[in-house]
């Protein structure tokens, strides 16, 4: 695979442009047009808005020393370079979280400005799916994003990754196959915010009758410590044993916190604050079977980043 500066071939023009003038600030310009989309391809791919911002800021700088002069498509090219440092970054990540403590999880990002996140659909968007694509090989993972997410041509795909078309093809169907057998045919999303507002009332309440009635038999809950602060550092299976768990940290887990309510990837969401700082965040997925899977995020470097966009303490309430 060629490396990230080489450019994308449609993107670079044989010939030089001879003026220079506002060359900065339409160099700028065009970068903070498609900020939002390069973010949502590096995140995608990554799981980690911190990492995900990191690849962007490499991507400007790159960008900045670049002759754009004989650039065509600003667009096609800046996605290009994203794409290759992610498909770089992301062989990095599955190495250092071989040894990562306790189960990983994707750092949560707001969605409730944009729930597409720089995309033209929604798709590896969700907590449970980014978890999914943890385990495809990084080009197996970017063609799938692309395809998918920004509904990239199998050609354009080809030129980003330096392979053949009918390659790209089958990296997106093994992609595919592999997302659709991990995940379930989810529930409408009203019946889903019905489901999680039911959940946190069970949960901070610690009525396990109540939430063995919410969940699926085989229902499992992850938490993500990190090896921060205390948390699980083994999943929870089965209907009893997660209502169990729930509701014997109930009385430790909500005293003297404050609960609000968020969009993050797309879905609904349950804050924990202390003293104004996110210490937790926690939700579901849901199918007809009810709730399947609980994802609890505990490491402060992972919800560092909502702590500092929460604007307003609308729908908060003590417990």
């Amino acid at each position: 695979m060629a490396s990230a500066a080489e450019p994308l071939a449609g993107a670079v023009s044989p010939l030089s442009v001879t003026t220079e003038a506002s060359a900065h600030d339409e160099g700028l310009s065009a970068f903070v047009s498609v900020r939002p989309r390069l973010f949502g391809i590096a995140y995608r791919m990554l799981g980690s808005a911190a990492e995900a911002e990191d690849i962007v800021q490499d991507v400007w700088v790159r960008w900045q020393t670049t002759n754009r002069r004989v650039i065509v498509n600003p667009t096609a090219y800046l996605a290009t370079i994203t794409t290759r440092l992610s498909i770089n970054a992301a062989t990095c990540a599955r190495v250092r979280r071989e040894t990562y403590v306790g189960p990983w999880l994707p750092e949560p990002v707001d969605t409730s400005d944009d729930p597409r996140l720089g995309a033209e659909r929604e798709e590896a968007l969700k907590l449970a799916v980014l978890v999914l694509l943890e385990k495809l090989p990084p080009a197996e993972r970017a063609a799938y994003v692309l395809r998918e997410a920004f509904d990239y041509s199998y050609c354009q795909i080809a030129e980003i990754l330096r392979t053949v078309e009918a390659n790209v093809r089958q990296l997106v169907s093994r992609a595919r196959k592999h997302v659709e057998e991990g995940r379930r045919t989810t529930v409408s999303a009203a019946e889903r915010e019905r489901l999680f507002a039911a959940f946190l009332d069970a949960a901070r309440r610690g009525d396990m009758a109540a939430l063995e009635g919410l969940f699926a038999e085989d229902i499992i809950s992850y938490s993500d410590g990190g090896g921060m602060v205390r948390a699980a550092r083994i999943p929870v299976f089965g209907r009893e044993r997660v209502a169990k768990f729930i509701a014997a940290v109930a009385r430790h887990f909500y005293n003297g916190v404050m609960l609000a309510r968020a969009e993050v990837n797309g879905q609904p969401a349950g804050l924990i604050l202390r003293n104004g700082i996110v210490v937790a965040l926690g939700t579901i997925d849901a199918s007809e079977q009810g709730i399947h899977q609980i994802m609890w995020i505990m490491r402060p470097s992972k919800l560092a980043a909502l702590s500092r966009s929460r604007q307003s303490t609308s729908g908060f309430y003590a417990t």
